[in-house]
């Protein structure tokens, strides 16, 4: 059927995805993309290259078809392995079992799998096309190509999916103010890489699990939490690690600031993470050449303006990483969008509403837990009081699985709303607390009365939808 051309801004994951929805529903799809083809060029994100895929995101694919292809290029994580200071590291599962683990993956390789995929369903790409303005009115955009030459064309319905420094944002926000608000966290980011055991000095490498090319436990993803700041390490299917320091940006030390080059920091290093140092012999030069990323939370009050323009992913709320819910929110959006605008094709203001409506609430909700769980990895994976609710935790979910599921579990094996999540997670935390402010030990608390307290005071869980 001969419908509208929709365009979207932005071909990286979340653009590529929804290019490939939309025009599997029968739209004609183009999309113009600031950088240069990755398939040709090699690929250029300038952002964390591996990513956690969870349920959501995995959803998302299966709809799309894909999720096969994703997971032959993914590496599983079955949960936090804790470095300890003093070198001792513990696994933390995420889930109950191997089927709930989430999967580590290339953000260029995806990137690339799905650019192939929406070209396959008959989305159109332009790359190397920035966008410089938008009539509204007019329905026009304007473009500039690499070389600096602008062109105008027709843009149809406008879609942002162009990431947190979204220029459809900036264009929308001139014709009406979109309400945004940007809290930076104040902390910062760098990443460093652990190479393929086999480039590591013998002896160095704790190859596990069959897996002899990684020089760690590959089916987890890692944190050396120190209090206010952390690394973390999430595996790659070649058998590197992805490193990742996250700091405060300014004060005293430890900060980005009190780091001015990589002397200091292997000094900071050596003092605060010698187990992981020698894992990394191109120290010096990964941080003297990778640049400090910045962390912030994006809020808007308008994700659209009336039917003729409208935010996703990033452009529209994006988060901090320390939920690994950022791309899986993002993949949420396309299929939400797609079912709407095939639904009712000819009422794009009534759907890009709807959208934010059905959206807007989980967004938020998912920020904010994406902000909380950077204390918990920083602070309370190694705290006793923490690891005594997850003990507690874990066997009220044995229990009464109808009545508990740790909210963890809940955003990333469940396709229950965000918004649902944090609030029955807050629900079930003041429970947990009271009855360990009467028997700290996890081990003496009474699981009968345990029980009874859960049933009495929340509903039971929806039915819970897993892949």
């Amino acid at each position: 059927m001969a419908q509208q051309t929709i365009t979207l801004i932005g071909g990286g994951l979340v653009g590529a995805l929804l290019a490939q929805q939309l025009a599997r529903r029968g739209f004609a799809v183009k999309v113009f993309e600031k950088r240069p083809d990755p398939r040709l060029s090699g690929f250029l994100g300038g952002r964390s290259i591996n990513l956690a895929l969870a349920e959501r995101g995995l959803q998302a694919l299966r709809s799309a078809g894909l999720a096969d292809d994703v997971l032959q290029q993914a590496v599983m994580m079955r949960g936090r392995m804790v470095h300890a200071p003093g070198g001792h590291s513990g696994l933390q599962r995420y889930g109950v079992d191997d089927s709930e683990v989430i999967w580590s993956v290339s953000r260029g390789a995806l990137n690339m799998l799905l650019l192939d995929a929406a070209e396959a369903a008959g989305a159109s790409f332009h790359f190397g096309q920035s966008l410089v303005g938008a009539n509204f009115g007019r329905q026009r955009i304007r473009l500039a190509d690499e070389a600096g030459v602008h062109r105008e064309r027709d843009g149809g319905l406008l879609i942002g999916a162009d990431g947190a420094g979204s220029a459809l944002r900036a264009a929308m926000n001139a014709q009406v103010p979109l309400g945004e608000r940007i809290e930076s966290l104040g902390h910062g980011y760098k990443e460093l890489e652990i190479p393929p055991a086999g480039e590591l000095p013998p002896g160095l490498a704790q190859r596990t699990g069959g897996r002899e090319q990684f020089a760690l436990e590959p089916h987890a993803l890692h944190i050396w939490p120190r209090g206010g700041y952390m690394c973390i390490a999430l595996p790659n299917s070649e058998g590197s690690f992805t490193v990742t320091l996250f700091l405060p940006a300014q004060g005293a030390a430890p900060s980005f600031a009190s780091l001015p080059d990589a002397a200091a920091a292997r000094a900071f290093f050596a003092a605060d993470f010698p187990d992981l140092l020698p894992l990394i012999p191109r120290f010096d030069e990964d941080f003297d050449s990778h640049p400090v990323g910045t962390l912030s939370t994006l809020y808007l009050e308008r994700w659209h303006l009336d039917g003729r323009a409208l935010l996703v992913g990033d452009a529209a709320h994006a988060i901090v990483p320390f939920h690994g819910q950022g791309m899986n929110c993002g993949f949420e959006d396309t299929v939400v969008l797609a079912d709407l605008l095939a639904a009712a094709p000819d009422d794009s203001a009534g759907v890009f509403a709807e959208f934010q409506r059905v959206r807007q609430p989980n967004a938020d909700a998912i920020a904010a837990m994406a902000l909380e769980n950077y204390v918990e990895m920083r602070d309370s994976v190694a705290d006793p009081h923490y690891l005594a609710k997850r003990e507690l935790g874990a066997k009220l979910a044995e229990r009464i699985p109808g009545h508990y599921m740790a909210r963890y579990r809940l955003v990333t094996f469940t396709h229950v709303p965000y918004a649902y999540a944090l609030e029955r997670g807050r629900a079930q935390d003041q429970l947990l607390e009271q009855l360990l402010r009467e028997t700290p030990n996890a081990a003496e608390v009474d699981l009968d009365a345990a029980a009874r307290l859960f049933q009495a005071k929340l509903e039971p869980l929806p039915r819970l939808r897993h892949g």
